[in-house]
Parts: structure tokens; C-alpha cells; sequence
């Protein structure tokens, strides 16, 4: 049996909902539910934009989410779908680098830029009267930044490793793209050591912002027992309720597709999970924002309003 390394191979992307009874609903549904993610996310975005009011660093935080999550489809769906279409389901071993270091790059900034939302609702809560202080544009760039960096940091160490390990004949990932895990049961070779330490990585960088997280919603109910009012704790709720879904959600998918063993993993639960948190997850963010905030239902009725008026004008 010949060996060679991911970064000489043309590979195969298969996906196990093709064995369905019904593979072409499947993926007319992938497609429309990927549409409405794209198109919820671009209209936060503008909205976020275009209205001054949702010019403060809460939106600003959602309004990188957003974007996370428009970049999360875009380098996954449109070659599955293409290759459902054509019947070419070839990927080469740069494109699947580039697609796992996207996919690496975006799942690592996710984990920070959560904890940065996390740390922002503490400020707001816990320290009112110096939000705009503490929260300036300055420190808001900082840790949106920092989010990135580290997402890349986490793209740049595990794809360059992965696509070198030598792999046997077999060339057919079984997953609709190039993730560590679908690649790594190519190996021949023993990845025991590699994927211990991959766990390790991983469970930092979970940890890091999972503490962040953890410490600031502490905080924030100790702050709101403290005032004792029904009020306090109906804001609170309002205003930190939408975030802790959104972080249930994403990290709940990301533990079980980054740490629990290989042994817990097959290639059916790996591709439900993907489509939950890459496809249906970028679809509720939106929502979960939009329809839970007074500020953005306004601003979206405002924008409603405004082509209305713009359409009679035009008539």
C-alpha cells in the first residue's frame, strides 16, 4: 500500500446524505435554510451599519458574529452544493488546506470573540456608569482583533500538521469538507500523540474563554441578587439571555467536535453536528438578536419603512 501526504492528494468529499431515500430535498433544503443564514446575517450587518443607534459595542460584537457566520457558510456550502449539482466532488489538497485553515481560523476566533461579548454585558451590568469608558472603540478593536489573531493562531498550528501526516490509498473524506477529524482517519500512521495534543490545544482554548465567560456571568448575578429588584433581574435576563443561547449552542457543538475521543465519533454524528453549527446555528443567530431586541426590531421597521416610502415615490 502507498503512502502519501495530504499535501500532494487529490481527494474525494463524500457525503453520507447522498445515501438517503430523498438526497435532492436534502440538499434543496440545505440550500434555502443557507440562504436564509446569508441573507439574515448581511441585513444585521447593514442594519448594525446604517443605523446609528446600534452604533455601540454590543452591536459591534454581534455585527463580527455575523460576519463569522456569513464566512462559516460561504467556505463550506457553495462547493457542496456544487458538487451535488456537476456530480465532481474533487477537492485538491491546497483547496482542502485553505478550507480547513478557514474553517480552524473561524471556530478559534468564535470562542474569544464569545468571551469578549460575555465580558461586555459584565461592564454593562456591573459597571453602568463607565461602559463607554471602560468599552471604548479602542478596547472594542483590541479584543475583536485579538479574537481574530487567536482564531488564526489555532488555523495556522493545526492545519500545516494535519495535511503533512502520510495517508494510505484510501483518498474519500468522508464529510462534506476538509475538517482535522474527517482527515485524520486517512492516516496510516499512529496520530495517537497528535491527537492527544490536539485535545490539549483545544481544551485551552476552551478553557481560556469558557473562564471568561463563566466569571462574567457570576459576576452579573451577584451584581443583580445584590440590588434585590424583579426589574434588575428582568434587564438582565433580556440582555444576557440571547448571548448565553448562542454560546450553548456553538460550544456545545465545538466540545463534541474537538474533544470528546475519536472513539465517540462517526461519520454521520460529525456531519449532523456540522450542519447544526455551521448551517442552522448561523440561521437562529439572526433571529435570536434580532427578534429578542427592541433596538433592532426597530431599526429593521425603520428600514421597512423607509423602502415603503421609497417604492410610493417611485410610483
Amino acid at each position: 500500500m502507498n503512502n502519501f501526504t495530504a499535501t500532494n492528494a487529490v481527494y474525494f468529499l463524500i457525503g453520507h446524505f447522498a445515501k438517503s431515500n430523498h438526497p435532492a430535498l436534502l440538499y434543496v433544503v440545505i440550500f434555502v435554510v443557507s440562504l436564509m443564514a446569508l441573507s439574515g446575517n448581511t441585513i444585521l450587518i447593514l442594519l448594525i451599519h446604517c443605523d446609528v443607534h446600534l452604533h455601540n459595542p454590543m452591536y459591534f460584537f454581534i455585527t463580527q458574529l455575523s460576519l463569522m457566520d456569513v464566512m462559516y457558510i460561504s467556505g463550506t456550502v457553495p462547493k457542496m452544493l456544487m458538487d451535488q449539482v456537476t456530480g465532481v466532488n474533487k477537492i485538491s489538497a491546497p483547496e482542502c488546506g485553505m478550507q480547513m485553515f478557514l474553517y480552524l481560523t473561524l471556530v478559534g476566533s468564535e470562542f474569544f470573540l464569545q468571551a469578549a461579548m460575555a465580558y461586555d454585558r459584565y461592564v454593562a451590568i456591573c459597571h453602568p456608569l463607565h461602559y463607554f469608558i471602560l468599552m471604548n472603540h479602542r478596547v472594542c478593536l483590541l479584543l475583536v482583533s485579538s479574537s481574530w489573531f487567536l482564531g488564526s493562531v489555532d488555523g495556522f498550528m493545526l492545519t500545516p500538521v494535519t495535511m503533512n501526516f502520510p495517508f494510505c490509498s484510501s483518498q474519500e473524506i468522508h464529510h462534506f469538507f476538509c475538517e482535522v477529524p474527517a482527515i485524520m482517519k486517512l492516516s496510516c500512521s499512529d496520530t495517537s500523540l497528535y491527537e492527544t495534543l490536539m485535545y490539549l490545544y483545544c481544551f485551552l482554548m476552551l478553557l481560556i474563554p469558557v473562564t471568561i465567560i463563566s466569571s462574567s456571568y457570576s459576576f452579573i448575578l451577584f451584581t443583580i441578587h445584590r440590588m434585590n429588584s424583579a426589574e434588575a433581574w428582568k434587564k438582565a435576563f433580556a440582555t444576557c439571555s440571547s448571548h448565553m443561547m448562542v454560546v450553548i449552542l456553538f460550544y456545545g457543538a465545538a466540545v463534541y467536535t474537538y474533544m470528546l475521543p475519536t472513539s465517540y465519533h462517526t461519520s454521520e454524528k460529525d456531519m449532523i453536528v456540522y450542519v447544526f453549527y455551521t448551517i442552522l446555528t448561523p440561521v437562529l443567530n439572526p433571529l435570536i438578536y434580532s427578534l429578542r431586541n427592541k433596538d433592532v426590531t426597530r431599526a429593521l421597521k425603520k428600514m421597512l419603512n423607509v423602502g415603503s416610502v421609497l417604492q410610493e415615490s417611485i410610483k
